[in-house]
């Protein structure tokens, strides 16, 4: 298997096809990266920005190129010695009448060759929940009409630009002739007579008869745990790892697999040992990937979160939380905001899938002759999920492992504090569903149930915490990241080390990213907003002025005060973190381009909090309120403030810079494969999707690498334009390019104590040594509060000190005797990437 020394994530669509991709790869073999990491390729739905509503798993989408056009990027990779790694989405498809597949079963039901491909429930009629309103009150709107369907000539139903194919065995030869219309009354009965039923969207959360991704209607589960649908949806991606094309396989949502084990078992026998495979997985605090699935690790999500312990002011935040409270008007009550937004998703948006689990079990205790309520059932069914504290278990359809046994029992511990004794004995029975073993066709329902309850514990912890609790909660947008605990913890230097050593012995080979299609926001807006824990009496005093400055633009509603405090702060917040880099207030269509991502950000944070406003129920009169707000914060008229807006952010600017750049080095130097996501190479002040999802200016990047010079940290303009990070990036993976075992498999170890305001480590392979030195918590610093003096630094290891041999610091080729590294003043030089080869 050949171990990618870094990686570099490109998003197809939007602009970006194998062709451009084919001209980059010169760009991308000198920025040092060894393979391209690629969204999804294969045809998706007209129109997809993202590819992962796939249509046809077995065809590379035209739109992007199609095979002749892949050939040719893959060619081009090759000549400048790159590989690919290719993103798949063997979970689910789209659910979408140009999908050949799903369109086949529409029109025949059951009896369709591609019906198993999908994961329906077939005790009923197939659900289209694609209509604005009911099916009876879009018909009787004069919506819905038996139509010939412009691409096949067959009889369809037809619903504005959406043709619904009539099952054959339901048609009437007097049907395409059009010789008259049918009637309304005849519509409906021929309606009735379809293997499918048409439904409004509002129906899918509690009617719907197929598995979705998430709460996403348009998405169907794929029954990929058989054998033949797993052959069936591998063709392609088989045949291009087995020539040579595709070099690893990153696999998207492991976690909605009904059996991820079995699906990695089988995808590694297919594509064989030297593939490189990695999952899209969320680690909670201390969980691992499970040591029997045979990839080599993660997307990183959990390298995320172990940097906030290098640039989070653990000592601060405590303020940070009292002025958000004062501020918001009352005391955060975490541990209740995640019970009530799991109740939200329960209760709610997977009411479906709950009430499906919830009759599983009452069929099982009743063919037992169990005397359970079905209240004391669901009660304890609910209080278990949110218990949940993690994605899933690993359960089979047949067993439940030892350690998730133990986790199982933790959980109901913790579920048991809000149930009455005859809830503590239903939750004990779901507990024994969960755990006992399927050796018989009799025992088929338990096994079903823990299929479906891990299939649902995942979606519900993503969608309370990621897209629900942290679109609520403002106190530190930079905390709230994909695989981040929302609950209040310590963040510690040591804790950072701890995590590192453990990624070095548990996945030395996955990814380790720092920004993602799926981040909250950018790399380098997260590591400013970081700074805000480390002046929060400066913060919190800038956004009460600002708030006073624009008070007069709060609407009063009968709902409350728009925005409202909480939303106030956030504003303010989001906009310090995207807000552009260089001093000074943009003009003209910079400033416009600004406040429209801007604004679709606000609208988003508004409606995924789910508290005033929320996507299937919008309150118009709340959301144009805040709208109007946050786009006078950029009006002409507001120009004054926002003069005051740009000047107070700087110091958590030029301190955002120096996280940002530390950050970058962790990443290239730490135990994990450097993931670089596109165009944060440069500064990455991104908001959340589909902000990050922009196509870079790569001819800028290339440009200005092809005419890079030395870095020198003491010009601000470059560190404020991303050159400087560009150029640190280039230096350290030259350094992993020619020494791929040193980061891979070496040591690491820490190495200077005493000083809060360095992170410093060693990474040691035979006879070759890196040590980094870097700032953290760098803004008292720049106001000139702190001062970092030699004498605070002392190296654990002092045969390092004490050693032969010459260090060059990669970053500007300066070189250094070992004694002199403790004597070096990180005021003035701050940022240090050592390299030595040992002499005997």
């Amino acid at each position: 298997m050949t171990i990618p020394t870094a990686t570099y994530r490109l998003q197809f669509r939007n602009g970006m096809t194998f062709d451009r991709a084919a001209a980059l790869a010169p760009y991308w073999r000198r920025l040092g990266i060894s393979h391209l990491y690629a969204s999804p390729i294969f045809t998706a739905a007209p129109g997809s920005t993202h590819g992962y509503d796939v249509t046809n798993p077995n065809e590379i989408d035209p739109a992007i190129g199609g095979r002749d056009g892949f050939d040719r990027m893959v060619a081009a990779l090759k000549n400048e010695g790159l590989g690919l790694i290719l993103d798949i989405v063997p979970n689910h498809m789209a659910a979408s009448l140009d999908n050949p597949w799903w369109y086949d079963v529409i029109k025949n039901g059951i009896h369709s060759p591609y019906a198993r491909i999908f994961d329906i429930d077939w005790s009923r009629r197939l659900t289209l929940p694609f209509l604005g309103e009911s099916f009876e009150h879009e018909l009787q709107a004069g919506n819905i009409s038996i139509t010939a369907d412009p691409i096949t000539g067959k009889p369809a139903f037809a619903y504005h630009d959406s043709y619904y194919p009539i099952a054959p065995e339901t048609r009437e030869d007097r049907l395409p002739a059009t010789s008259r219309s049918l009637n309304k009354t005849e519509i409906a009965t021929l309606h009735d007579r379809q293997p499918y039923k048409l439904t409004s969207w509002r129906t899918a959360r509690n009617n719907l008869s197929y598995r979705r991704f998430f709460e996403i209607t348009g998405l169907v589960g794929v029954r990929v745990e058989d054998d033949a649908v797993f052959d069936a949806t591998h063709q392609l991606i088989l045949e291009l790892v087995r020539s040579g094309a595709v070099d690893g396989l990153r696999i998207d949502h492991v976690d909605g697999l009904a059996d991820p084990k079995a699906y990695l078992d089988r995808l590694r026998l297919k594509v064989g040992q030297d593939c490189y495979l990695l999952v899209e997985k969320i680690l909670a605090d201390g969980e691992h990937v499970p040591a029997d699935w045979p990839v080599s690790g993660t997307t990183g999500y959990e390298f995320i979160a172990a940097l906030s312990n290098v640039l989070v002011d653990s000592g601060k935040l405590e303020v940070l939380r009292g002025a958000y409270d004062a501020f918001f008007g009352q005391k955060t009550d975490l541990d209740g905001e995640v019970r009530a937004a799991k109740l939200l998703m329960i209760n709610h948006n997977f009411e479906g899938e709950f009430s499906t689990l919830l009759q599983l079990a009452m069929t099982v205790a009743q063919k037992e002759g169990k005397d359970l309520s079905l209240s004391n059932l669901e009660t304890a069914l609910r209080e278990l999920l949110v218990a949940f504290p993690v994605y899933r278990t690993y359960g089979t359809r047949e067993r439940l492992c030892g350690e998730d046994e133990a986790l199982l029992g933790a959980i109901a511990d913790s579920g048991r504090v809000h149930l009455t004794a005859p809830g503590e004995t239903a939750l004990a029975f779901i507990i024994s569903i969960l755990k006992r073993s399927v050796c018989d066709a009799a025992a088929f329902l338990a096994g079903e149930f823990r299929v479906r309850f891990q299939q649902l514990t995942g979606p519900l912890m993503a969608k309370s915490i990621e897209d629900t609790l942290f679109f609520r909660q403002h106190m530190a947008l930079a905390l709230n990241e994909v695989g981040a605990d929302p609950l209040p913890r310590p963040f510690a230097l040591w804790r950072f080390h701890e995590a590192m050593a453990d990624r070095l012995k548990r996945q030395p080979d996955g990814l380790s990213s720092t920004s993602t299609h799926d981040t909250k926001r950018g790399e380098d807006a997260r590591a400013r907003l970081s700074t805000l824990s480390e002046a929060p009496e400066i913060w919190a005093a800038n956004v009460a002025r600002w708030c006073d400055t624009n008070r007069t633009v709060i609407a009063e509603l009968d709902d409350g005060p728009a925005p409202e405090p909480s939303v106030q702060w956030m504003l303010y917040q989001a906009l310090a973190g995207v807000w552009p880099a260089e001093p000074g207030v943009p003009t003209g269509p910079e400033l416009d381009a600004l406040e429209a991502r801007f604004l679709v950000y606000v609208e988003k944070s508004l409606r995924e909090a789910k508290l005033r406003t929320n996507w299937g129920d919008n309150n118009d009169a709340y959301e144009r309120a805040v709208l109007a707000y946050a786009s006078h914060l950029f009006a002409p008229e507001n120009s004054v403030s926002l003069k005051d807006f740009v000047h107070s952010i700087q110091p958590f600017v030029l301190a955002g810079l120096r996280n940002s750049l530390s950050q970058t080095i962790i990443k290239l130097t730490a135990p994990g494969v450097p993931d670089i996501y596109q165009g944060s190479e440069g500064l990455d002040l991104s908001l959340v999707d589909p902000d990050n999802r922009r196509t870079p200016p790569f001819e800028q990047f290339h440009s200005r690498l092809e005419d890079s010079a030395a870095i020198d940290f003491s010009f601000e303009d470059e560190m404020r334009n991303g050159v400087t990070k560009q150029r640190v990036i280039c230096r350290i993976l030259e350094l992993r390019r020619r020494h791929p075992d040193l980061f891979r498999t070496g040591s690491y170890e820490p190495l200077f104590e005493g000083s809060p305001s360095i992170v410093s480590y060693a990474r040691t392979h035979r006879n070759q040594t890196v040590i980094v030195m870097i700032p953290r918590l760098g803004l008292q610093q720049l106001l000139g509060n702190e001062q970092i003096k030699a004498n605070d630094l002392a190296m654990r290891d002092s045969s390092l000190a004490s050693s032969r041999g010459v260090f060059t610091n990669v970053l500007s080729g300066s070189t250094y005797h070992a004694g002199e590294i403790e004597g070096l003043r990180l005021v003035e030089h701050p940022f240090f990437v050592f390299y030595r080869q040992n002499t005997a």
